[in-house]
C-alpha cells in the first residue's frame, strides 16, 4: 500500500504532502525530556505523539532515523540537586530511569538515537564558534550570546516580527546583552556550580545555553538538513526558533528542519496543570493507582495532537471502557501477527487523524461481534499492536505476564537501578529474587539498562 502522508507545517501554518529529502530515508528530530523530575502527562502526551508518528513512518519509508535527546545540563536540573542535596549525576541517572519505566509503561518504542546534552558539548562547542566567526554571535562578560538581529527571519517559525518583540518586550536588558531577545549559547559558571554541570571551553568555563544544545545534536545524528522537527506547542518560541536561527547562521546553505510539527497543550478540569493548584499529575500518579499504562497511552492519543488536551476522570473512564470493549471481541490467543488495517493507516496519513481511527477501531470491534470473523479478528489486534495499544495481560502464548503487573516490574527496575547507583547491592539482590519468583528474570544489557523476560 503507498501512503502520501499530509501534516500540518507549522512553518508554513498550513498542511502540506510530506516530502522527504532523500525518498527513502525519513529523518526526524524531537526535543526529549528535562531530567529533573517524573514525566507528568503533558510530557507524556508529547512522547506517545511522536511515537505514533514513529510508527507511522516506519511502516511507510525503508528506512527512518528518530532522535529524542535527554537534557541532562540546565538550570532545572542544578536547583533540583541541590534541593534534594544529592549530586547532579545522581539526580539525571534516577530521573531518567524513572522516564524509562514511565513512558515504557506506555508502550513506547525506543528511538533510534538518544543522545545526551553531556556528551555533546563539543559539538556545541564547534557550533558557537562557527556562529562567532559567521558574526552571527558575540562574546560579552564571559557569555556567549546569539545576535538575533544578525538573521533576517528571525520570527518566522512563530509568525512574531523582530520590531514588534523587541518593543513589547518586558525583559529587563542584562548588562552583558547588546538587545533583550540575544540569547545564550554559552553561560559561565556559578561558584556554586556542581563540578558535574561545568566544562571547559574558549570562553571560559560554564555551560551550554539549552537552545545550543538541540541544533548541535540533531546536525550531528540527521545532518543539517533533516525532514521533520517536533515537540510540544510551549517549544514553538523560543526555543525552536532560536534553534532555526542559530542552525541556519551556523550552516548558511541549509535550511535545517523542513517540517515543523507541534502537539497541543494539556490540561487538568479545564485548567493548566500546575503544581500550586494541585492538579499536577505525572504518569507514575496514574499508573500508582492501578490505570493500566495502555489506557493512559490511549487517553493521550484520543484527541488530536495540535489540538489541547484536557485530562478528566470522564476521559479516563471513556478510554478504559473503550478498551475494553476492543478486548472484549478477540479471543484469547488472537495473533498480532496479522495484515494492518489499510483504512487505519491512510486514517493516520492524514495527519494523524486520529477521531477517524478511533471511529474505525469501533467500527471493527462492532463487525467482529457481529461476524466473529477470525481474519478480521487477527487484523483488529494486529492494528491495536501496531497503536500500541495491546495490553499483553489479556493474551496468552505469546510471552506474555500473567501473574505480574508490568507497571510492577517496569517499578521493580527503576528501584532496583536506583539500589544499584546507590551501591545498595543487597537490596538490588533482593529486588531481583522478588520478582525472580514471580517468574520474571531480570538482565542488565547495559550500566543503566535492563530488560526482563518470562522464566
Amino acid at each position: 500500500m503507498t501512503l502520501q502522508i499530509k501534516l500540518f507545517n507549522t512553518l508554513t501554518r498550513k498542511e502540506e504532502a510530506l516530502k522527504l529529502i532523500d525518498p527513502n530515508h525519513l529523518k526526524m528530530y524531537v526535543c526529549g525530556p528535562t531530567v529533573y523530575d517524573r514525566p507528568h502527562l503533558g510530557n507524556a502526551r508529547s512522547v506517545v505523539v511522536y511515537d505514533l508518528f514513529f510508527r507511522l513512518f516506519s511502516q511507510v519509508f525503508p528506512q527512518v532515523t528518530y532522535v529524542r535527546n535527554i537534557t541532562d545540563v540546565d538550570d532545572k536540573i542544578n536547583a533540583a540537586a541541590k534541593e534534594q542535596k544529592i549530586s547532579i549525576q545522581e539526580l539525571t541517572a534516577k530521573i531518567t530511569d524513572f522516564f524509562y519505566a514511565d513512558i515504557g509503561a506506555l508502550n513506547v518504542l525506543r528511538p533510534t538515537h538518544e543522545p545526551r546534552a553531556t556528551t555533546h558539548i563539543a559539538e556545541m562547542i564547534v557550533m558557537i564558534e562557527q556562529l562567532i566567526k559567521n558574526k552571527n554571535a558575540y562574546v560579552s562578560e564571559g557569555h556567549v550570546l546569539f545576535d538575533v538581529e544578525s538573521y533576517k527571519n528571525y520570527g518566522e517559525l512563530s509568525n512574531r516580527h523582530l520590531d514588534e518583540m523587541i518593543a513589547g518586550s518586558r525583559v529587563e536588558i542584562a548588562t552583558y546583552k547588546r538587545n533583550p531577545l540575544d540569547f545564550v549559547l554559552w553561560k559561565p559558571a556559578d561558584t556554586e556550580d556542581d563540578a558535574s554541570s561545568v566544562f571547559k571551553s574558549p570562553w571560559g568555563k560554564g555551560r551550554p545555553g539549552w537552545h545550543i544544545e538541540c541544533s548541535a545534536m540533531s546536525s550531528k545524528y540527521l545532518g543539517a538538513d533533516f525532514d521533520i522537527h517536533g515537540g510540544g506547542a510551549d517549544l514553538q518560541f523560543p526555543h525552536h526558533e532560536n534553534e532555526i536561527a542559530q542552525s541556519r547562521c551556523a550552516n548558511p546553505n541549509s535550511h535545517y528542519a523542513h517540517f515543523w510539527i507541534h502537539n497541543g497543550f494539556l490540561t487538568v478540569d479545564g485548567e493548566k496543570m500546575s503544581k500550586s493548584l494541585k492538579n499536577f499529575i505525572t504518569v507514575r500518579d496514574l499508573l500508582d493507582k492501578g490505570v493500566s499504562g495502555v489506557v493512559i497511552r490511549y487517553l493521550l492519543l484520543s484527541t488530536h495532537y495540535r489540538k489541547p488536551f484536557d485530562f478528566n476522570q470522564k476521559a479516563l473512564d471513556d478510554a478504559q471502557k473503550s478498551l475494553e470493549k476492543f478486548y472484549s471481541v478477540i479471543e484469547i490467543g488472537a495473533s498480532t501477527k496479522g495484515k494492518l488495517s489499510e483504512k487505519i493507516l491512510a486514517d493516520l496519513a492524514d495527519d494523524l487523524n486520529i477521531s477517524k481511527v478511533i471511529a474505525t477501531l469501533h467500527e471493527m470491534a462492532k463487525e467482529i461481534k457481529a461476524t466473529n470473523d477470525e481474519n478480521l479478528k487477527n487484523e483488529f489486534a494486529a492494528t491495536l499492536d501496531f497503536l500500541g495499544l495491546i495490553d499483553e495481560r489479556f493474551f496468552k502464548g505469546q510471552e506474555v505476564v500473567s501473574d505480574v503487573d508490568l507497571t510492577e516490574i517496569n517499578e521493580q527496575i527503576a528501584l532496583r537501578l536506583k539500589a544499584k547507583q546507590d551501591k545498595n547491592f543487597q537490596l538490588a539482590d533482593e529486588i531481583r529474587q522478588n520478582i525472580l519468583a514471580k517468574g520474571i528474570l531480570l538482565e542488565d544489557v547495559a550500566k543503566s539498562e535492563t530488560i526482563w523476560k518470562r522464566v
